[in-house]
């Protein structure tokens, strides 16, 4: 193990950044230290990926700095690939450095044994960046995160021909081969089964060097964490650190939020009280000018001044040091859906896609309101395949499947795919909203407003598709989902790209709601909560 990571740290102060006239970060300061990690949470656009960006030197900041000791590496979100890359090619550019070092080395002994003058410094130089990558094991940490995260071996196999999990795998076991001091990990379970998360969890805990992770999986964050950073707005304004995992930080956040709400409650009262205090003071400073006949009319023109002044000098300290309005948060709110009826609304039975999914002919699916399955397997199984069946979007090569003919079946998608576009969210959902009235589809009175949902705020709702967050392009195709007021809901890794406040919220939606509900999942709490629904496992 490289002692270079073990002495890799980051660090950052007072980070700010702006895009088009919007502060997304503001005041950010973290240090994270060789084997610790750090989780970043905060809604849906609070700035998370960006924060890692800046961390990374990919992206500059307005103000602030950055400071690293030790190689860093980024996985973002999204994995973009053109049609020829494989496995291989995917790993060629991982490993290039270490390959690199190595080359050098060998090239820097070769000159030492010749005794090429500056060999000396040249082959320490080289030894030093080799230590540093800890370049001699980098192909051994390749095959066994390819291996531990169950990605595909075969360093021949096409991108393009892998499922999106399986992508993804290959994309994080080869930044876990460079070997680097800093990881900065931008949701990493997204797409990954059981195994594969274990085999993360593990990685991350042994990791020798700073690890900054932001994740939506909660049993990950409370696994693997020392402390959360919250990008979202707190009584001191910035950004704060909670010690602990996430469910010390929720605990310690619900507190802090009431604390806030009764110290501004507290404040604004005694305000009203201060001017009217100062009103009083005010009015008897000029009735004293004027008093009626009697005695010690003076002396009441000399205390009012007195007591004007020190009213507002009272008032003047408070808004000085009071806190500001704590702002209202989003609080998603799910629709009343119909379940359409007590018959069944959806039936399958024999399916079979060839080469992604083969459903045996004991596992048939009847589902009438209210029905539950969770569907289960490892990646490649199927999962997504079958729920892309049942919502009519895969043609299956045999096997029927049998939908109500006025059941509405709505599917959550893995990932969220939307036109590059200036058109505001709120405005592509009203124009979808328009389409399913004009076709006869949903009754204009039916139509869900998305302020209603508590997935936007207003600017946020306004804000073009094309320059919304990842998370916040989730929200919107959980929206759309919702606004066809779906019979039967089929949610394909649901929590993907969610706030970690929102995936509680959905969780308890998801449980409440009396519709028929199919959900596909690798998290972990995700599974725990629905562990009393039936399960169909599928075969890899």
């Amino acid at each position: 193990m490289s002692r270079i990571r073990h002495e890799s740290h980051i660090s950052a102060d007072q980070l700010v950044k702006t895009y088009d006239g919007r502060p997304v970060l503001d005041g950010v300061t973290l240090t994270v230290s060789a084997g610790q990690c750090l989780g970043v949470v905060g809604e849906n656009g609070s700035g998370k990926t960006t924060l890692l960006h800046l961390l990374a030197g990919t992206t500059v900041p307005d103000a602030g700095t950055v400071t690293r000791h030790g190689t860093v590496a980024l996985a973002a979100q999204e994995l973009p690939f053109g049609d020829d890359d494989t496995v291989g090619s995917l790993l060629d550019v991982s490993l290039a450095p270490a390959r690199a070092a190595l080359s050098e080395l060998d090239a820097a002994a070769e000159a030492l044994a010749e005794g090429d003058p500056g060999s000396d410094d040249r082959y320490a130089a080289a030894l030093a960046r080799v230590e540093e990558l800890d370049a001699w094991d980098a192909e051994r940490r390749a095959d066994l995160a390819l291996q531990g995260l169950g990605a595909p071996t075969d360093r021949q196999r096409r991108l393009a021909e892998l499922s999106v999990g399986q992508r993804y795998r290959v994309r994080l076991a080869c930044l876990l081969a460079e070997g680097v001091g800093i990881l900065l990990l931008d949701e990493p379970t997204n797409h990954l089964d059981a195994g594969a998360l274990g085999y993360l969890t593990e990685r991350l805990r042994s990791h020798p060097g700073a690890v900054v992770l932001v994740s939506h999986d909660r049993m990950l964050l409370d696994d693997v964490c020392f402390a959360l950073l919250d990008l979202d707005p707190t009584a001191e304004s910035g950004p704060k650190v909670y010690g602990g995992g996430y469910t010390e930080y929720k605990r310690a956040k619900a507190a802090e939020r009431a604390r806030w709400e009764q110290r501004y409650a507290a404040e604004a009262a005694e305000e009203t009280q201060l001017k009217q205090d100062a009103s009083a003071a005010r009015n008897r400073l000029i009735s004293s000018w004027r008093p009626e006949k009697g005695t010690n009319k003076h002396g009441r023109a000399t205390r009012a001044p007195g007591q004007l002044h020190n009213v507002q000098r009272r008032l003047d300290d408070l808004v000085a040091r009071r806190v500001s309005r704590p702002p209202e948060p989003l609080r998603f709110s799910c629709p009343d859906l119909d379940g359409a009826g007590s018959g069944a609304v959806l039936t399958a039975s024999g399916i079979a896609v060839p080469g992604r999914l083969t459903l045996d002919a004991g596992a048939a699916i009847a589902l009438s309101a209210g029905d539950r399955l969770v569907v289960a397997g490892a990646n490649g199984a199927g999962k997504s395949t079958l729920l892309g069946v049942l919502a009519g979007r895969v043609e299956p090569a045999a096997g029927s499947v049998w939908r109500a003919r006025s059941a509405r079946v709505g599917l959550l998608a893995q990932e969220s795919d939307f036109p590059d576009t200036d058109l505001g969210a709120a405005r592509l959902y009203e124009r979808q909203a328009a389409r399913l009235v004009a076709r006869g589809e949903l009754a204009s009175g039916d139509v869900v407003p998305l302020k209603s949902l508590g997935l936007f705020t207003g600017p946020d709702a306004a804000r073009p598709v094309n320059r919304l967050s990842t998370g916040q392009r989730r929200r919107l195709a959980l929206a759309l989902l919702l606004l066809r007021a779906p019979h039967v809901l089929l949610l394909d890794e649901p929590t993907n790209h969610l706030s970690v406040t929102l995936v509680d919220e959905l969780t308890e939606a998801i449980l409440r709601t009396t519709v028929a509900v199919v959900v596909a999942t690798h998290d972990r709490r995700l599974r725990a909560d629905l562990a009393g629904w039936p399960s169909l496992e599928l075969a890899a």
